[in-house]
């Protein structure tokens, strides 16, 4: 069934199907987790604490100052992101909107070689049509990717590791990107396996890099490492590993002692230049709640899932190379 872009009222159903469908693409090859999990955060700088829960929370904020965090992504082994993600990451961009003090925010993970991967089916159905629409009208997904553009702090995020789907459409939301040269990998892998991306990176892609690189990455959905990345805008710049923690920090810590009124208003009038529109997002997220229900889509995602997704790391780890083994020769 195919679907028009529309307007932010309707994305409520558009969610409701978007899960539906999911669910029914990934149940035959999965088991169900049943997961539930709070988002983590710290009152103190410089402290990292757990708030009492019976599971382990999959994000954590260090507030290394008042003006100055890190959200770090820690759901081992992959980094998946999932609906079970959706509620923690939304209490954090609300706080990132709303902190007075708040002026910088960095991404980062503590899953080595996941930055964050792709989106997670195994949860019970529940757990995502029970999600509402967020304050966008979006799907909660792209919605806290448009909040996180638009917000008056500035976010970093800085890339080691796979940067998959929702890793790489994170990263392209955030106002700045820095990868690891020997380590970062970005990919939207999608169209290899036969459906379109639903994040956005339609919308900002051709804005970063141009029509051309764009389309590469995205009809190649190949494996994008950090060297690349820079040479093609994906990413402003990549270090040997050993320095891209330390510019990092810099940047932010330096940042962060600026006028925060100054920081957002010069945010805001370059967000007119350069940020797609809400329509384009919402455009793109209707796109692959279509192209996700094509039969195609659904044998190769199950091909896929049958060679290991989402449970052998060499899946994981070479997407891009299994990917390629779905195309007809």
């Amino acid at each position: 069934m195919k679907t028009k872009p529309q307007a932010s009222t309707g994305m409520v159903a558009t969610s409701s199907k978007f899960v539906i469908v999911t669910a029914l693409l990934m149940l035959p090859a999965l088991t169900l987790s049943g997961q539930t999990m709070v988002a983590e955060k710290t009152d103190r700088p410089g402290e990292a604490t757990l708030q009492p829960s019976g599971e382990r929370p999959q994000i954590r904020i260090e507030k290394r100052s008042r003006a100055y965090w890190r959200v770090t992504f820690d759901n081992p082994p992959f980094n998946i992101f999932g609906p079970e993600t959706i509620p923690q990451m939304e209490k954090i961009v609300a706080e990132i909107e709303n902190d007075p003090h708040l002026r910088v925010v960095v991404f980062d993970s503590a899953v080595p070689g996941f930055f964050l991967t792709h989106y997670n089916f195994t949860p019970p159905l529940a757990v995502s049509t029970s999600l509402p629409a967020g304050s966008t009208g979006l799907h909660p997904l792209p919605d806290m990717l448009v909040r996180i553009s638009k917000a008056p702090v500035v976010s970093i995020a800085l890339i080691r590791g796979r940067a998959t789907g929702v890793g790489s459409e994170l990263a392209l939301a955030s106002d700045m990107r820095f990868a690891s040269r020997e380590k970062a990998i970005l990919s939207q892998w999608e169209v290899g396996a036969g459906f379109v991306p639903g994040g956005g990176p339609m919308a900002r892609l051709p804005r970063l890099m141009g029509r051309g690189r764009a389309l590469e990455v995205l009809l190649g959905s190949d494996d994008i490492d950090g060297e690349l990345a820079e040479a093609y805008g994906y990413v402003n710049r990549s270090f040997a590993d050993e320095k891209l923690d330390p510019f990092v920090d810099a940047l932010a810590t330096r940042i962060s002692g600026f006028d925060r009124q100054a920081i957002a208003d010069t945010k805001h009038l370059v967000d007119f230049a350069s940020l797609p529109s809400d329509p384009e997002i919402g455009a793109g997220w209707n796109a692959f709640i279509s192209s996700v229900q094509r039969p195609i889509a659904q044998k190769n995602i199950g091909r896929l899932m049958e060679m290991g997704l989402q449970k052998n790391p060499d899946i994981e780890a070479r997407l891009g190379y299994y990917t390629e083994t779905l195309a007809e020769k």
